[in-house]
C-alpha cells in the first residue's frame, strides 16, 4: 500500500534534519566514509573479549564480555513501555489522546491505514529504544520493526516502519500489544538490512533464509580426492513442517502464530532451556566484567552478533533474543561442527567499508558499514552523552 501524505510530510521532514545535521557533523552520505570517532576499521571495539562457546545441537554461541559498562536506566524499552501503557503502537488512521510535551492532552489523528507504516506515541519520560525485528502483534496484521532506532521522551505521535509479519490477515483492530518477541535472524536481516517485504514474508514462510551447505564440514571425494560438503541432515524446522504448521494451525500465516504453535514451541523450549543453564554455568565465574553482548554460530559459520552498551540492558533483551537464535537453529541443518574461536572475535572488530548514516539531532545515530558478505549496524544514543546502545553484525545469507 501506498504510504499516506502524513508518512511521507514527516519522513522528507527528517531525512532534512538529518541531512542538515550529518553535514553539520562532517558525515557524507553517497558511500563515502564518514569522518566519525570510534576505533580504526579492522580494529577491536569496545573493552571486548570472548569467552568459551555454550554449544548444543548445531549452535554455539559465544558470551561477549566487557570490563565497563555503562548506566542505560536512562532508556525504555518496548517491552517496558508498552507493558506501563506509557508507549502506544497504532494503525495510521486510529484516534488517540496525546500529551504533548508542555502536558496539554489533545486528539491526534492520522490517515488510512498502511502495511508498512504505524503510528507510535511515547509519552514516558525516557527515550524509547527499538529494534528491528521486534514484534508487535495485534492491528490488523501483525507487524515487526524495520530499524533500530530511539524516540525522544514525551514526543509526539510520529510514524514507525515496519514490516507485516501475518501475510493472510487485514481485518479490524486498531491498537498492538507487545509479543516479547524478535523474530529470528533470517527474518530479521530481511527487514534491517534488505529492507524487503517480500522477502520478510518468504523467510517466515521459509525458516531460514541460508544456504544449506553453509557451515557443511567437508569430506573426502571418491576418486579425485576433491573434497565436498556432505550431504545436509535434515533441518527440524524445515519448510515442508511450516508449511504444515501454518495449514493446521496458523492460516493467516502470523509469525507468532507458526513460531509459538504446539510442535514448534515443544522444540524451542528444550533447547532454550538446555542453552540458559549452560550460558549461566559458562558465565558464573566472571569476575570483573559483565556480559554485554554474544556471537552466535551455526554448525561451523559465525553468523551473528549483538552487543549492547551495558550488562542491564544485554540481559532486558536476552530471552527473546536466545529464543530467536533457537528458531534459526532449528531451521538450518544440523551440522554438530563448533565454528573456530578466531572467526568469532572477527565478529568483534569494526569493519573496513562503505558507511551509511542517519540521525536525529540530540536523539540518536544509525550508521551501517558493509565489507563483503558482512553489515554492521551501530545505534547511538547521543544525550545525556554519547554511548553505542546497540551493535548488530551479520553475515548476509543473500
Amino acid at each position: 500500500m501506498e504510504r499516506n501524505t502524513f508518512g511521507r510530510l514527516v519522513g522528507g521532514f527528517l531525512g532534512l534534519t538529518s541531512l542538515g545535521a550529518l553535514g553539520a557533523l562532517g558525515f557524507v552520505f553517497g558511500g563515502a566514509v564518514a569522518q566519525a570517532g570510534g576505533p580504526a576499521p579492522g580494529k577491536p571495539e569496545g573493552e571486548w573479549r570472548l569467552l568459551e562457546p555454550v554449544t548444543y545441537e548445531n549452535l554455539s554461541i559465544f558470551p561477549v564480555v566487557s570490563g565497563s559498562s555503562y548506566d542505560t536506566s536512562y532508556f525504555l524499552t518496548l517491552d517496558e513501555g508498552l507493558a506501563s501503557g506509557e508507549v502506544q503502537v497504532r494503525e495510521q488512521g486510529s484516534e488517540g489522546m496525546v500529551r504533548n510535551r508542555d502536558g496539554v492532552i489533545r486528539p491526534s489523528y492520522s490517515n488510512g491505514a498502511s502495511v508498512n507504516q504505524l503510528v507510535l506515541i511515547n509519552r514516558s519520560k525516557r527515550p524509547l529504544l527499538l529494534l528491528a525485528g521486534e514484534l508487535v502483534s495485534g492491528g490488523k496484521q501483525d507487524r515487526i520493526i524495520g530499524k533500530d532506532r530511539l524516540v525522544p521522551a514525551g514526543s509526539e505521535p510520529l510514524p514507525l516502519d515496519v514490516f507485516c509479519v501475518e501475510h493472510g490477515r487485514w481485518s479490524a483492530g486498531a491498537s498492538f500489544k507487545d509479543a516479547k518477541t524478535i523474530v529470528h535472524p533470517s527474518v530479521r536481516e530481511q527487514a534491517a538490512l534488505q529492507q524487503d517485504q517480500t522477502r520478510v514474508w518468504s523467510a517466515v514462510r521459509s525458516g531460514t533464509t541460508a544456504e544449506v551447505t553453509a557451515g557443511a564440514p567437508a569430506v573426502a571425494g571418491e576418486g579425485s580426492g576433491a573434497g565436498n560438503a556432505a550431504p545436509p541432515p535434515a533441518a527440524k524446522l524445515a519448510a515442508p513442517v511450516i508449511a504444515e504448521t501454518i495449514a493446521s494451525e496458523a492460516p493467516t500465516q502470523s509469525y507468532q502464530k507458526i513460531y509459538e504453535s504446539r510442535g514448534v514451541s515443544s522444540s524451542v523450549d528444550t533447547y532454550v532451556e538446555e542453552l540458559q543453564r549452560r550460558f549461566a554455568r559458562e558465565t558464573a565465574g566472571v569476575k570483573g566484567e559483565h556480559v554485554v553482548g554474544v556471537v552466535v554460530a551455526y554448525g561451523g559459520e559465525v553468523a551473528w552478533s549483538d552487543i549492547f552498551a551495558s550488562s542491564d540492558l544485554f540481559h532486558q533483551y536476552w530471552n527473546k533474543l536466545l529464543r530467536s537464535y533457537v528458531v534459526e537453529a532449528l531451521a538450518r541443518p544440523v551440522y554438530r561442527q563448533v565454528a573456530s574461536r578466531d572467526d568469532a572475535e572477527e565478529f568483534l572488530r569494526r569493519l573496513n567499508g562503505r558507511i551509511h548514516e542517519e540521525t536525529e539531532p540530540g536523539v540518536y545515530r544509525w550508521r551501517e558499514i558493509n565489507e563483503g558478505r558482512l553489515s554492521q549496524i551501530e545505534l547511538d544514543a547521543l544525550e545525556p552523552k554519547l554511548v553505542m546502545l546497540h551493535r548488530l553484525l551479520i553475515h548476509r545469507t543473500n
